[in-house]
């Protein structure tokens, strides 16, 4: 993909430029939105404070299912030394084929203390990862940020990626502009009929491409440094799944016209059935070579060559 090279001396995570004053802002704004919860499009208002719990089942409190070094994520992100991944309990998708669902759907994880999670951020630091990276944060966005903050103060200075299913609020986004570097959405699907069906999810499509274009306000293209490290920007993951149930060519088509034709686009091919996939017979095996092929042609319809294409097994 192109590399824009950014004078790195004048580089700083964006975190960094906000005063004492306007983070704790952050954190009060934040800790008001629990109390009507709209952190995610499905805008539950429950009362996370009192222990009410929505639709992601998780409290005021972090929930973390673990914490490690991954090499796996697009090359930007992993570099020579790793993405330091932060992986979130529960979510506020509920994919059928999630890859993930002993975390996102079961809960797995523990508590953890804003303080001890910002340490953890700095033991990751420490070790030489390129970035933190926030999987699957949206509905944990206003218990991080007192995380950030110690971490910040502690001396954390790499960039921010939010990795994320992408069907946060408007609300939630506005909280975070200013301290995200990388935003890493998916975009799962065009139709309302198949985000309703395999996600419950109806308005996903809606609310997605909102969430993606102010995504991409915010932090623009993706620019990366002299040896193609990650710095801030935009990259969007696109799973293609049997059939075309995800839509590739409407959710291709979207970007080049309303985000960038020079978007930075992760064009995955990793699907196989898991979790409840085998419920439905469409989704009970992997995606064929034929499949992936015809996504790969509409990134060539389209005018979109930056980014990332993978093998089929």
């Amino acid at each position: 993909m192109e590399v824009k090279e950014p004078n790195k001396s004048e580089f700083e995570p964006c975190y960094l430029g906000l005063s004492r004053t306007q983070f704790e802002e952050r954190i009060e704004a934040g800790r008001n939105l629990l109390a009507s919860c709209l952190l995610c499009s499905r805008r539950c208002g429950v009362n996370r404070l009192s222990g009410e719990l929505g639709f992601c089942r998780t409290g005021d409190e972090l929930k973390i299912a673990s914490i490690t070094v991954h090499n796996g994520e697009e090359p930007p992100l992993s570099g020579e030394w790793g993405s330091g991944t932060v992986f979130f309990s529960h979510c506020s998708m509920a994919c059928v084929f999630c890859q993930n669902y002993p975390v996102s759907q079961i809960g797995t994880g523990r508590e953890m203390a804003p303080e001890e999670l910002g340490s953890e951020m700095m033991r990751l630091k420490k070790l030489g990862v390129h970035n933190i990276n926030l999987v699957t944060p949206a509905h944990q966005v206003s218990a991080f940020l007192p995380a950030l903050y110690r971490a910040r103060s502690m001396g954390l200075d790499i960039p921010i990626v939010y990795n994320t299913s992408g069907y946060e609020s408007m609300e939630c986004l506005r909280l975070l502009d200013g301290l995200i570097d990388i935003y890493l959405p998916d975009m799962k699907y065009s139709s309302e009929t198949n985000a309703l069906k395999y996600s419950d999810a109806p308005d996903y499509p809606r609310q997605n491409r909102l969430a993606v274009k102010e995504m991409f306000r915010q932090v623009g293209n993706l620019i990366t440094d002299e040896k193609g490290i990650a710095l801030r920007g935009l990259v969007i993951r696109h799973l293609v799944l049997p059939l075309e149930i995800a839509g590739t060519e409407e959710t291709l088509e979207f970007i080049a016209r309303h985000i960038s034709q020079e978007a930075a686009i992760s064009l995955m091919a990793q699907y196989f059935p898991a979790h409840r996939a085998g419920e439905y017979p469409e989704l009970e095996r992997k995606i064929t070579g034929n499949e992936y092929q015809q996504a790969m042609s509409l990134l060539e319809k389209y005018g979109l060559s930056n980014g990332w294409v993978q093998d089929v097994e």
